[in-house]
Formats: structure tokens, C-alpha cells, sequence
């Protein structure tokens, strides 16, 4: 093959800009309407629709619903594992493991990258209907297991006196305290008359699961 040929061969394998900045325009429209409208309730129209984009270019870049769905979970899960995995990375080095610090590795990464990208917190609200719904145990197996495993080694080490069912159902109850800290902030505003800061908020969080898990 000449050199011609290999640039030529190369341009038709690699996307354009415009192509890579359609398909991150038509994954940033499905994350928004299924964290909206969960997989059930957002139809392909509705993504298009929020895309500003044919049907047609839908089902080019993300495949079917099915397909697309699986898409937008996969392309931050490794961005968030790998801030969790450095955050207690961190800890290990300066000798600080204790309940409070493993479990602020885990929880504030979320909520770091959050606070950088707001679509984060639309995927905070899939990343809890994945949780939740038995159709989607291979997403969470694939892409968010694996980091749950090393802190939960963490955890075992921590309260020796826990068995694995036991130190399994307080971090899922953490998981799930955190998501929804993650998706209904506004909600404790409501409840308290007044606002409180997220920094102080999350400060709570891991405390109030820390405690939990050390019950």
C-alpha cells in the first residue's frame, strides 16, 4: 500500500469532527431525556427532538434504544471509577483509612464532577435507575462492580467485626443515600425552610453512612 493509499485508508476509518460532535450532541440529548423520562417513557423522536437531529442520525450514532442507553451509561462510568480509585488511592499513601475517608473517596468524586459538569447530575439519575431496575445487572456488573469491590475490601478491613452480607447492605444503602443527595438537593432546602452548603451536605452524607456502617 502507497502512503496515499494509507492516508486515504485512515481518513475513511477515523470520524470527522463534525461526526464526533454530532454524536456527543445526540449522547448529551439521550442522557438528558432518560434521566428525565427514565428508558421506558423517552422514545428515539424525544431524543432526536432534544438533539435537533433526524431520527435517522440517532440510529447512526447510538443504534437502537437499547443500544444507546448503554452507550451513555458507558462513557463516564470511567472517568467516575478512576476519580474514586484515585481519591483512595490518596488516602492509602497518607495512611488515613478509616470508615469517614473510604467512604468520602467513593461519594464525593460524584459529586466533584458534578459540580465541574452539571450533565453530570443527569447521570447521577440514570445511574440510580440502573440501580434499582434488575433489566440493567450487566451495566452495573460491568462498569461499576469492579470499583464497588475494592471498597468494599476497604470496608471488611475496616469493621472486621461485619460479615460481607452485612457490609454489602450498608454500602448499598450508602450508594443509595448518595444518589439521592445527587438528584434531590433541592428537596432538603424544602424540608429545612433554608439552604445549606453541598460541601456541608456531603460532609453529612459520608458521616451519616459511616455511622451506619459502624452499627
Amino acid at each position: 500500500m502507497t502512503a496515499t493509499q494509507l492516508t486515504e485508508s485512515k481518513r475513511k476509518r477515523a470520524p470527522s469532527k463534525r461526526a464526533l460532535a454530532t454524536k456527543t450532541r445526540v449522547l448529551d440529548a439521550a442522557e438528558k431525556v432518560f434521566a428525565a423520562r427514565g428508558f421506558d417513557g423517552a422514545t428515539i423522536r424525544d431524543i432526536a427532538t432534544e438533539a435537533g437531529e433526524p431520527i435517522g442520525t440517532i440510529h447512526h450514532h447510538g443504534g437502537g434504544k437499547e443500544a444507546l442507553f448503554h452507550q451513555i451509561i458507558a462513557r463516564r462510568a470511567e472517568a467516575l471509577s478512576q476519580a474514586r480509585l484515585t481519591a483512595l488511592s490518596q488516602i492509602r499513601a497518607r495512611g488515613d483509612l478509616t470508615l469517614d475517608t473510604v467512604l468520602s473517596a467513593f461519594i464525593r468524586p460524584f459529586f466533584d464532577l458534578t459540580h465541574d459538569d452539571p450533565r453530570w447530575r443527569h447521570y447521577a439519575r440514570l445511574v440510580a435507575f440502573v440501580s434499582v431496575d434488575d433489566r440493567w445487572q450487566d451495566i452495573s456488573a460491568q462498569f461499576f462492580d469492579p470499583t464497588a469491590a475494592v471498597f468494599m475490601e476497604e470496608l471488611l478491613a475496616l469493621v472486621p467485626h461485619a460479615s460481607r452480607p452485612q457490609l454489602a447492605e450498608g454500602f448499598v444503602f450508602s450508594v443509595s443515600a448518595m444518589l439521592a443527595l445527587l438528584t434531590s438537593q433541592d428537596r432538603i432546602g424544602t424540608l429545612s425552610g433554608g439552604q445549606s452548603e453541598q460541601d456541608a451536605q456531603i460532609d453529612h452524607l459520608v458521616r451519616f453512612c459511616a455511622a451506619g456502617i459502624a452499627a
